[in-house]
């Protein structure tokens, strides 16, 4: 299930998107459009930052920016920052893999091998949706 976390991650880069790569935008400004707290948003963009997603600025007109290209930021990119792997079980992760504790083999695993078809599928979706496309949603349904 996609956390509270990962859900105002989505939103704040959405909003950071839809700036575009203009003035930096402060953290208050971004919990406002985002409907973030920003309390927890600081946490989330410290992560992001350490990832390259966003970037900041300091000084008085200091603030964060979007850390690349819209279109190369996809759905699962912020995910796995946030939460971590997309598979439901070690066994299946690309980016987390490890050898179930109580798997006798892997091979043979009828749980394995639905975990694996849901993990694909999943990280199918999430890899073809980018923010870029989050952005044009949203002007075009007039949330932005």
């Amino acid at each position: 299930m996609l956390s509270q976390k990962a859900r105002y991650a989505l939103h704040a880069l959405i909003v950071l998107a839809e700036h575009g790569g203009g003035e930096p935008l402060q953290i208050a400004d971004i919990a406002k459009d985002a409907r973030v707290p920003r309390k927890f948003l600081e946490q989330i963009l410290l992560d992001l930052k350490k990832r390259g997603l966003v970037r900041s600025q300091r000084g008085r007109a200091g603030g964060y920016l979007i850390g690349k290209n819209a279109r190369d930021i996809s759905f699962a990119d912020v995910i796995r920052v946030i939460d971590g792997p997309l598979a439901l079980a070690p066994c299946v992760s690309v980016t987390a893999y490890h050898k179930c504790d109580d798997c006798v083999d892997e091979q043979t695993c009828a749980i394995r091998k639905v975990l694996l078809a849901a993990r694909d599928a999943t990280a199918t979706v999430l890899e073809s949706r980018n923010l870029a496309q989050a952005v044009a949603v949203a002007r075009k349904a007039g949330w932005a």
